[in-house]
């Protein structure tokens, strides 16, 4: 009898062990992500942790630039997330990566205040007074913050507002100015500024005024023979990652809209 009862109980629990989400072998990874990705990704993370609750995904959010070097000086992380996809290229070609870079989104750049009416406001018209200061993301490292000079160069007004510009260290810093008055224009991601619950006003930056934002993830050398981050990887290449990514503003690239 007690032998027919530990058969009934294996075969019970073999029946939920096909049932259940199978569970990676690694149960812990570090992401480094871009700020812009600071929303879309918490909730591509929730999304994936719902049927995978005994992961751990731990993300470090900033410029993509400073990211970049921190893997390439040894950071411990598993997967890049970049806003600038020569950057996780840069890993390959040096040895940092492990496969090739996955396009996941195209991003786009805003002007965003939180006191001033935008609808209606060219680019070119930042260079009147009543604009004030205008916060960017440094252009030395971080993607959209050089997307920023572009676009104020091709404008025409680069001169006339870099005494009035205020520099944060990434995009996500650069609308906390914005949204805080500390600046009363941000030039930001788009993402950032559908994401906020912070009340204001943007419009939109021709895309031809800067080299388009293809953004692209890569798994590091460190998380080479990692299965949660190769997982994970997948998971964000899937519909349902997809259709968050697109609700804050990403737009897909051709060959990943599949």
């Amino acid at each position: 009898m007690m032998r027919r009862l530990w058969q009934g109980l294996l075969l019970v629990s073999s029946v939920f062990a096909s049932v259940a989400p199978a569970a990676p072998v690694d149960a812990h990874i570090t992401v480094a992500a871009a700020a812009d990705l600071h929303q879309a990704l918490d909730e591509v993370v929730a999304a994936y942790r719902h049927d995978h609750p005994a992961s751990r995904i731990d993300v470090t959010y900033g410029s993509s630039g400073n990211l970049l070097t921190q893997i390439e000086q040894g950071a411990p992380f598993e997967i890049f997330f970049s806003a600038d996809s020569s950057y996780p290229q840069q890993l390959v070609e040096h040895g940092k990566a492990s496969g090739t870079p996955v396009p996941y989104a195209l991003g786009h750049l805003v002007m965003w205040s939180a006191s001033i009416d935008m609808k209606g406001v060219q680019v070119a018209d930042l260079a009147q007074a009543k604009f004030g200061r205008i916060a960017i993301a440094n252009p030395q490292h971080a993607p959209y913050g050089k997307r920023a000079e572009q676009a104020l160069r091709a404008a025409g007004i680069w001169d006339q507002v870099q005494s009035r510009l205020v520099f944060g260290d990434n995009i996500a810093q650069t609308a906390q100015f914005a949204q805080s008055g500390n600046a009363q224009v941000g030039l930001v991601a788009e993402s950032l500024v559908l994401g906020s619950p912070a009340k204001g006003s943007f419009a939109s930056v021709p895309p031809s005024l800067y080299e388009p934002l293809k953004q692209s993830f890569v798994i590091t050398q460190r998380g080479a023979g990692n299965a949660l981050a190769q997982d994970f990887a997948r998971y964000v290449q899937s519909a349902p990652a997809k259709a968050i990514l697109s609700r804050y503003g990403f737009e897909l690239p051709a060959d990943a809209a599949h």
